[in-house]
């Protein structure tokens, strides 16, 4: 436990701060390829309509992701904010009751999820062979959905409790896990999207009961005890957290939007384009989301224990390396887009020619994206849940569902593509007006 505080009271650097984000980088990029892999999986061997069908069920699993996000980044802020007051009973106590509160949440969106099964895939209005591939899916999906709520809270809380590197691991084996079942059950068993989805699922076993035998063990930082069961505390977490709900859940709204959109103008074959499009874009900004993971925590500690000029410090290193990543992951993605594209759909598919020039224009979007995402999470990181909603809701629902709407009247398909950019764009201007105006409060 010493040793996991004294990582805390380093003093703060490129090197130390890297030692706590590599290892989250890493793993968030081992989390963006689980459904990818599926798509790679599913594309090359069941064929297109099956990734459509992917795609226009991914509001669901975005609605669970949004629960487990709240739970993550709010409990996470409340949990090392105690930490950082000296508050370790308690901090303890209060991680406790949000995991089994995690538990009992995904139970009943998993038995909810089973009851309306059949309205949740009819309403999306695709064809029957896209409608019955995502019945398949989400039959295989259903069941892991407890699996998914802990393995993205566990991991969080692995972070903050100065154990990146077990993160790592656990993320590396979920991986690993899902590639294997993957080839297994779609290549060599042919259960198609179900065995797709089962892959899914154990990739989110596995290295959830990794973690959970790490936090077994009393020695660590962050670990089991005797849950304090208070409704304050609860609602503090949700509050705080629910940035990143309203943001993965109006954003999975938009993606219906989006896809609905991209039926009208280009059938089946654009929302596969554009299925590929947002993994390239998902795995390429999941390096601004493991490093907002990682360095969180450690602004949660010093914010608890007044240790100002350690924020502002973190602010000037974090500041120029998401800049320097956003500069260079923008180029590679646009010189790479005929190999990333080529991965999931051969050049003599429709949707080869639309995801090419979707990828070029969409791109441009990465330069931004890690200054809002770090945004959202430095608010949530100093408990104020509020600004941090604000900024969620405007990059998701205000300026992409507008731009949605409006973009592709001038520009057709090409409008819809800068949709993402545009939007990024316009919440950077607003998340800079909320961190120049907090500035004195905070004192970063």
């Amino acid at each position: 436990m010493t040793e996991a505080l004294s990582t805390y009271q380093k003093a703060v650097n490129f090197k130390n701060i890297m030692k706590f984000t590599i290892p989250t980088m890493v793993m968030a990029l081992i989390q963006s390829t689980y459904v990818m892999i599926d798509g790679m999986f599913i594309s090359n061997i069941i064929g297109t309509e099956a990734l459509s069908g992917l795609t226009l069920i991914s509001p669901y699993f975005t609605f669970v992701i949004a629960i487990a996000a709240m739970f993550a980044s709010g409990g996470s802020a409340l949990v090392m904010k105690k930490m950082g007051e000296g508050k370790v009973h308690d901090a303890r106590a209060y991680f406790t009751m949000l995991m089994i509160v995690n538990v009992i949440v995904g139970a009943v969106i998993m038995l909810l999820g089973f009851m309306f099964l059949k309205s949740l895939v009819t309403v999306l209005g695709a064809n029957p062979a896209v409608t019955q591939y995502c019945y398949e899916y989400m039959i295989g999906y259903l069941p892991f959905v407890i699996p998914a709520m802990l393995f993205s809270n566990l991991q969080i809380y692995v972070i903050a409790s100065g154990a990146s590197a077990m993160s790592l691991i656990s993320a590396l084996v979920g991986g690993f896990t899902n590639v294997v079942l993957d080839y297994l059950f779609i290549k060599v068993l042919g259960m198609g999207m179900a065995g797709a989805a089962i892959a899914t699922g154990m990739g989110m076993v596995v290295p959830s009961i990794v973690v959970l035998i790490y936090f077994c063990n009393k020695k660590h930082l962050i670990h089991f005890a005797k849950p304090k069961y208070k409704f304050k505390v609860l609602l503090k977490t949700m509050t705080n957290g629910f940035s990143e709900f309203s943001g993965n859940l109006v954003g999975g709204v938009v993606m219906l939007m989006f896809n609905a959109t991209m039926l009208q103008y280009a059938g089946e074959n654009g929302v596969a384009a554009s299925t590929i499009i947002f993994y390239v874009f998902g795995v390429m900004s999941a390096l601004y989301m493991g490093y907002a993971y990682g360095v969180a925590p450690m602004y949660s500690f010093h914010y608890g224990a007044g240790n100002y000029n350690k924020m502002r410090q973190l602010n000037k290193i974090s500041l120029l390396f998401i800049g320097i990543v956003g500069v260079v992951t923008t180029i590679l993605s646009i010189l790479g887009t005929e190999v990333l594209v080529g991965i999931f759909v051969d050049s003599t598919e429709p949707a080869y020619n639309l995801a090419m020039n979707g990828n070029v224009l969409f791109s441009i979007s990465l330069l931004i994206v890690g200054f809002n995402t770090f945004a959202s999470g430095f608010f949530t990181a100093l408990s104020n849940g509020l600004v941090s909603a604000i900024i969620s809701f405007c990059r998701t629902f205000i300026f992409l569902a507008g731009a949605i709407l409006l973009l592709p009247m001038v520009w057709e398909i090409n409008g819809l593509w800068l949709s993402v950019p545009i939007a990024e764009l316009l919440t950077l201007i607003v998340a800079g007006i909320f961190f120049v105006a907090l500035r004195k409060k905070y004192q970063y």
